[in-house]
């Protein structure tokens, strides 16, 4: 029985496709493509390697399985281990891919409401012509970031050309972080982290360590005058506290592009805060064409290092979840 590479991506172009299967070629790998989830049922038991978005109550059919390779970053729905035939399977994700489009994002939404942007649109769908006064820039800004992974590095980067006073970056490891932070805080000196900060950006994976980490006590030492972005999971905020601080003016506009549940209820609380922008989960995927550049070129390499059968990238450790 052939060797077999199933890939359910539809974000895959026809020059991505032709890299894929000509180191698959090589290494004695059949590509197949699925396209709905009966393809994928019929073959799924005689993959080897699966690549793309998985679902994965599919993957304890999956019984020849060696290495999933996820088209994500977060995979926090692929830890638990009933989910394996077998122990031994690898995980990957495609961090690292993300940096690009999620920074922009950030600085997209950390713009719009340092410049007032959801009340001026308010302002227009009730057709008046008025100036609210005062508004500020990331020039000048005091900085937190929480995770300083691809993401928080990529906006540090970022909000640093555009001239932000001090960023901080707050992390879980002993590892330098990159010039682009003025300071490094350890999560237990979070509390520290955040005060006075203008601006705070959360870009945490969905672990046991994160959940509620941002909690009513946290929100509570931020400025009337500061902003909360958060990219990463919605299981780290207390919602209901960012709710209550953004509808009584105590927290100046947040950004949320991740929440609890997803997707939201059309009936949730959170559509009618007041400040808030909400987009749903989109600042990431794979809608940005260097995304899908990065994110197949990181799999190609992978690939490459799997049938040579030396280290491989982005391997997550199932157990703590990145």
């Amino acid at each position: 029985m052939d060797r077999i590479l199933g890939i359910k991506a539809d974000f895959l172009t026809s020059t991505h496709k032709c890299k894929i299967e000509r180191i698959a070629a090589g290494n004695n790998l059949a590509v197949r493509y699925f396209t709905d989830e009966a393809d994928l049922d019929a073959a799924i038991d005689q993959c080897e390697i699966l690549y793309g978005y998985i679902p994965p109550a599919k993957l304890p059919r999956a019984t020849s399985l060696r290495w999933l390779a996820c088209a994500s970053s977060g995979v926090e729905q692929y830890t638990a281990s009933f989910l394996y035939p077998h122990p031994g399977v690898i995980l990957t994700n495609s961090a690292g891919a993300y940096g690009i489009t999620i920074s922009e994002h950030i600085i997209m939404t950390m713009l719009m409401l340092m410049r007032r942007m959801p009340e001026y649109t308010a302002i227009a769908a009730s057709h008046q012509w008025k100036s609210l006064g005062r508004i500020r820039s990331i020039y000048g800004s005091v900085i937190t970031v929480i995770g300083t992974g691809d993401i928080g590095t990529a906006f540090a980067q970022r909000a640093k050309a555009m001239g932000a006073a001090h960023i901080r970056g707050v992390h879980r490891t002993n590892k330098p972080l990159p010039r682009c932070f003025d300071e490094s805080y350890a999560v237990e000196d979070l509390d520290f982290a955040l005060a006075g900060a203008d601006a705070v950006v959360i870009c945490l994976p969905e672990t046991k360590e994160t959940e509620n980490l941002i909690s009513r006590e946290r929100l509570e030492l931020l400025k009337r005058s500061s902003v909360l972005i958060n990219v990463g999971r919605g299981s780290c905020l207390d919602q209901d506290a960012l709710m209550e601080l953004l509808n009584t003016g105590k927290i100046a506009g947040a950004a949320l592009d991740v929440t609890t549940p997803e997707p939201l209820p059309a009936d949730h609380p959170l559509w009618k805060t007041k400040n808030l922008i909400l987009t749903p989960h989109i600042s990431g995927n794979m809608t940005l064409d260097i995304t899908c550049d990065l994110g197949v070129g990181m799999f190609c390499d992978n690939l490459t290092r799997y049938c040579r059968n030396q280290p491989m990238k982005q391997v997550v450790e199932r157990s703590i979840g990145y």
